[in-house]
């Protein structure tokens, strides 16, 4: 069966969310309204609504670090998350966690990078070497 995921969720500003989803990330703009828009979040479906953002607290324990849950975000593979990386660092983004390699040398290896949109939602992109291995243990 093949799917697309679709997630929506509230921003506070549409025109900012538009320049940092398609301006930053480089999603495309889909459909959109007065109250949403919708992104193509490389592949999958993004709805913004006008609201309160949810609230999120760093209560996820991953290693020996907390990151914030809940959270959303993609796997790419690492020439892809390299160049993701890079553009979030031209673009002065603030990360919680600045990428990284985690689990080094042990199945599951990835790199990761957390950090929030203008909005306060925590994204996380993971990378690996392959898509295989992401569920390795």
């Amino acid at each position: 069966m093949k799917s697309l995921f679709h997630f929506a969720f509230n921003v506070t500003d549409l025109d900012q969310a538009r320049r940092f989803y398609a301006g930053v990330l480089g999603c495309t703009e889909g459909r959109s309204t007065d109250s949403w828009v919708d992104f193509d979040f490389f592949g999958h479906q993004l709805s913004l609504h006008l609201g309160t953002p949810f609230k999120t607290e760093a209560t996820g324990h991953v290693g020996s670090q907390l990151v914030p849950m809940p959270h959303f975000g993609l796997v790419l593979e690492l020439p892809d998350w390299q160049a993701m990386a890079a553009r979030l660092q031209a673009a002065d983004t603030r990360f919680v966690l600045a990428p990284q390699v985690r689990f080094e040398g042990l199945p599951g290896e990835q790199w990761t990078m957390f950090f929030y949109d203008p909005f306060g939602n925590p994204i996380e992109i993971k990378g690996l070497r392959s898509f295989e291995t992401l569920y390795a243990a």
